[in-house]
């Protein structure tokens, strides 16, 4: 499921959880869909952000971070 369809969904469930209640099948549900976009975040902010971050000596070289 895509990031956009997790968000509509999850909010979807906040806005019942507020207004009648979750029955126990939505709270699972509410749970898994919180997890799965939590990792798709983490994957996406280490794909776009942490692995294009170069450390740029004094001399004007470029050297990737890694983690070690």
């Amino acid at each position: 499921m895509t990031n956009d369809k997790l968000i509509v969904r999850i909010n979807e469930l906040a806005k019942k959880a507020k207004t009648v209640g979750l029955t126990e099948d939505e709270i699972k549900e509410r749970d898994k869909l919180r997890k799965e976009y939590i990792k798709n975040f983490r994957e996406q902010f280490k794909t776009e952000i942490l692995d294009n971050i170069y450390i740029v000596e004094k001399d004007g070289t470029e050297t990737k971070l890694t983690k070690d």
